[in-house]
């Protein structure tokens, strides 16, 4: 029987209307899990903390794309396959719509889906004697945290590339193309390949343009003396780090990678096209 985690967005799910349709359509087929977060809900599913990830075999999200950023970490770390349900407003990754949830969960069951593996991002910050390393699925971006202008200087495998004055500089996956790259001017690429995307943020220059870079290389940012004192490093939309004047940021492509379930309802460009233009 599989073993399977059913994550919700209570603020997209309200009331967990769609969480038990699909518990629903799930139950005595498999054992369920959820955060024990939910546990006075009453919902017929067994309960744990983040160990859950620890035992089941897939992941199903109901929420938008934000939702899955949140479970991308540990679920690549394990090799854990995710399914998307959407609540949210576009779904790039979140493939079922709710009125598929009695159909896609069957499917799940008897194993009738294509994995899609999508790259993700290895983010190193370099100090003097520290070093602290993370994963993403979307993007990792330098920032002020005040709104002021950045001043970095980008190399790609020691040789610099770009150097950039602007509110900031994201280096995106294929995956994160259509997400706060696309916003800042970015190009769209399709979500199976493999390259960086590095996209200035308002940059105070008429030359600074986006840039392609292959993922078989080494990219870092460095913050440089013009009036900085010190930037936030957002990973997947969330600030882990501060560095300071010389302190670098190393991106290259991660050995891990997210696996996400595809039962062909919708592809990229159908999504493209019909709710971004």
């Amino acid at each position: 029987m599989k073993k399977i985690a059913i994550i919700p967005n209570h603020t997209k799910d309200i009331g967990l209307n769609c969480t038990k349709k699909l518990i629903e359509a799930l139950q005595n087929q498999a054992e369920l899990y959820m955060n024990r977060i939910y546990q006075g809900s009453g919902l017929p599913v067994n309960y744990a903390g983040d160990e859950l990830y620890d035992f089941v075999d897939a992941v199903v999200i109901l929420g938008g794309d934000g939702t899955i950023l949140e479970a991308a970490e540990p679920c690549a770390e394990r090799g854990i396959p995710i399914m998307g349900i959407n609540l949210g407003t576009v779904g790039f990754m979140t493939e079922i719509e709710t009125e598929q949830i009695p159909v896609a969960a069957q499917r799940l069951l008897d194993g009738d889906y294509q994995i899609e593996e999508r790259m993700m991002l290895g983010v190193r910050v370099l100090r003097d004697n520290n070093v602290s390393e993370y994963i993403a699925l979307n993007d990792v971006v330098i920032s002020k945290p005040d709104a002021e202008m950045v001043s970095l200087e980008m190399y790609c495998n020691e040789e610099q590339l770009n150097a950039y004055t602007a509110d900031g500089v994201i280096i995106a996956t294929p995956t994160g193309s259509t997400a706060y790259s696309l916003s800042a001017g970015g190009p769209v690429a399709d979500p199976t390949m493999e390259l960086f995307i590095a996209t200035p943020i308002c940059a105070h220059s008429l030359s600074s343009r986006p840039a392609l870079v292959s993922a078989k290389k080494t990219i870092q940012l460095r913050l440089t003396e013009a009036g900085n004192t010190e930037a936030v490093v957002t990973i997947d939309g969330k600030i882990r780090e501060r560095i300071s004047c010389g302190e670098k940021v190393e991106v290259t492509k991660a050995k891990q990678r997210v696996k996400l379930i595809k039962m062909g309802n919708q592809s990229f460009y159908h999504i493209l096209t019909s709710k971004l233009s």
